[in-house]
C-alpha cells in the first residue's frame, strides 16, 4: 500500500520538474541575443521625412546609417567605417531604391566614434545643420533616425528595415560612446536603436546633435556628442 501511494507522488514530483525545465528553456529562448557590430529602430515609427538621412553600405552590404552635412561630405560613426568599400544612397526613405548613390573616397576618423567621409561627387540636398553646445539639455525629447533592425533577431542584419523609421527618446546626460569619446545618453521612449542605427542621427529641434554609437536594445542609448566635435567637423568638411 504505501509503494502504490509513493509511485503517483514521485510520478507528480517528475511532471513538475519537466514542466518547469520547460518554461526555462522557453524562457531562454525568447531572451535577447546579445549581438555587438553596428547599431536599428525597435519600435518607434516609419519616418515621413529626412532628406539628410544617407544609407551606409560597406562592400555592397547595408551596414549603418549616416547624414549628409554638406555637398561632398558624409557624417557617421567611426566602427562603421572601418570594413571599407564605402557608398551611400542619400535622399531617399526607401534604402533600397530612389535618392542618389555616391562612393566614399577619403575617410577621416577621430578618436571618438565619428567619422567623415568625401564623395566622389558633389551632391544636391537638404544637409543636416549641426548643433552647437548648448542645443540639447538634460530631460528634452529628442528624435533618432536609422534603417536598423526592427526586432531583437540574430543577427540583426536580417531584420533591418527597408524605410527610414525614427523614435522618440529622452535624454538622461552626458556619457561615453564607443571609444571613449564624450557621448549623449538616452532612455527609450517608444522605441530604440539597435543593429544598423549606427552612425545615424539624434535630432533636436530640427539640428543633429549626435551620432548613433551603442546601444542596450532595452532601455539606453549613446550618441557620440556632435555639439562638442564640431571644430573637428569643421577643419575638415568645412561646417
Amino acid at each position: 500500500m504505501r509503494i502504490t501511494r509513493i509511485i503517483p507522488a514521485l510520478l507528480a514530483a517528475l511532471l513538475a520538474v519537466l514542466t518547469l525545465s520547460s518554461a526555462a528553456t522557453a524562457a531562454e529562448d525568447r531572451a535577447p541575443a546579445k549581438v555587438s557590430g553596428p547599431q536599428p529602430i525597435i519600435g518607434g515609427q516609419l519616418a515621413q521625412e529626412g532628406p539628410w538621412a544617407a544609407r551606409l553600405f560597406s562592400n555592397g552590404r547595408q551596414t549603418c546609417s549616416a547624414t549628409i552635412i554638406a555637398p561632398e561630405w558624409i557624417l557617421t560613426a567611426r566602427h562603421c567605417v572601418s570594413g571599407g568599400g564605402l557608398s551611400f544612397r542619400i535622399g531617399s526613405l526607401d534604402q533600397t531604391s530612389g535618392g542618389t548613390m555616391a562612393n566614399g573616397t577619403q575617410v577621416h576618423t577621430h578618436s571618438s566614434d565619428l567619422a567623415l567621409v568625401r564623395l566622389d561627387r558633389s551632391v544636391e540636398a537638404t544637409y543636416a545643420q549641426l548643433g552647437d553646445p548648448g542645443s540639447v539639455q538634460n530631460g528634452q525629447n529628442v528624435q533618432v533616425y536609422g534603417w536598423g533592425a526592427t526586432s531583437r533577431c540574430s543577427p540583426e542584419i536580417n531584420c533591418q528595415s527597408q524605410y527610414l523609421k525614427y523614435a522618440n527618446v529622452t535624454v538622461t546626460g552626458g556619457c561615453t560612446d564607443a571609444y571613449g569619446g564624450q557621448a549623449i545618453c538616452a532612455r527609450r521612449g517608444d522605441g530604440i536603436t539597435a543593429g544598423g542605427d549606427s552612425g545615424g542621427p539624434m535630432m533636436a529641434n530640427g539640428v543633429q546633435v549626435g551620432v548613433a554609437s551603442t546601444s542596450d536594445r532595452q532601455t539606453t542609448t549613446a550618441y557620440t556628442n556632435v555639439t562638442a566635435y564640431r571644430s573637428w567637423i569643421q577643419s575638415i568638411a568645412g561646417v
